[in-house]
């Protein structure tokens, strides 16, 4: 199944519902940072809560989402835009620790994220086209990024919201299944219907487990939501990366001439990577000579 995110209306337009799957970008994203199984979860995790975040923005906005925790995966990072790509990097991809709860390896439930995240905060910038970015922060409430994101939604945008993030990896470290859903409960929600979703959330199985058995975002939302649902709009999500040569170039000349023509003559090259995808972008000296040129033009 490629990746694609679901996005859904229902209770009389008093609820709105995302859901998606994520495998194939969780998995690109898990190859380019090299991560181990804890660091893919973490890093898997996020990226699916910004690829949901980020179709809920317009146009060209963007929207990063960090979390700076003190544990040692360091910063994970996400960033998504309104058509579904998404791009992520972790500080520290090859960090292990025992399982959570002593449980045998293997099974993501039990990989102990919170403890590889540690304390720290959550910000979530969002670029809407204005002079300053939005910024929204809250502590981390337990460092396993779902539970963190909920908090985030009932403090800063006071939305109750229900929420689902799942990466699932294999014993050779292949992240095999990822996937997510929001729901969020606007006013005027009947007590009932409230109950209802409260109790499917109480007895839903990991949303991993149901990708594994082929269930699509469309059946996850139907065992939440009661009630007709009107699935509005179908998006195709996927890893996007909008680094390129000449933007590293720009980089460099904005480094100015001197330092470029240090760098040109003691180093004879210059290697640059990419934090998001790592991509390597190489000058050489001649290369780097023809920067300094343009340096000395601006």
């Amino acid at each position: 199944m490629n990746d694609y995110l679901v996005r859904a209306t229902a209770l009389d337009g008093k609820l709105r519902a995302f859901a998606c799957i994520t495998t194939d970008i969780v998995r690109e994203l898990s190859d380019r940072n090299k991560a181990l199984a804890l660091a893919s979860a973490a890093l898997g995790r996020t990226a699916t809560m910004a690829v949901i975040m980020g179709v809920m923005l317009k146009g060209k906005e963007t929207v990063t989402l960090q979390i700076r925790g003190d544990g040692p995966l360091g910063r994970i990072v996400a960033t998504a835009d309104s058509e579904g790509h998404v791009r992520g990097y972790v500080d520290n991809p090859l960090v292990e620790l025992p399982p959570k709860d002593g449980i045998v390896f293997g099974d993501v439930e039990k990989l102990d994220v919170g403890a590889a995240v540690g304390d720290g905060f959550l910000f979530v910038i969002k670029d809407l086209g204005m002079k300053e970015p939005y910024v929204g922060s809250v502590p981390l409430a337990t460092g396993e990024i779902g539970d963190d994101f909920l908090y985030y939604f009932a403090q800063s945008e006071q939305t109750p919201s229900a929420l689902g993030l799942g990466v699932l990896i294999d014993k050779e470290q292949t992240v095999t299944q990822a996937g997510g859903f929001l729901l969020q409960l606007l006013p005027g929600v009947a007590e009932e219907d409230i109950d209802y979703i409260e109790d499917q959330i109480k007895q839903f199985p990991h949303i991993t487990s149901l990708l594994v058995q082929g269930q699509t975002p469309e059946q996850i939302l139907q065992r939440l939501i009661p009630g007709e649902i009107k699935f509005n709009e179908r998006v195709e999500i996927g890893f996007q990366c909008d680094c390129s040569r000449e933007r590293f170039a720009r980089g460099l000349i904005s480094l100015g001439e001197t330092e470029l023509q240090k760098i040109a003559e003691e180093d004879k090259a210059a290697e640059l990577v990419c934090h998001f995808c790592n991509e390597m972008y190489h000058f050489n000296e001649e290369q780097l000579l023809e920067l300094v040129r343009d340096a000395k033009r601006d």
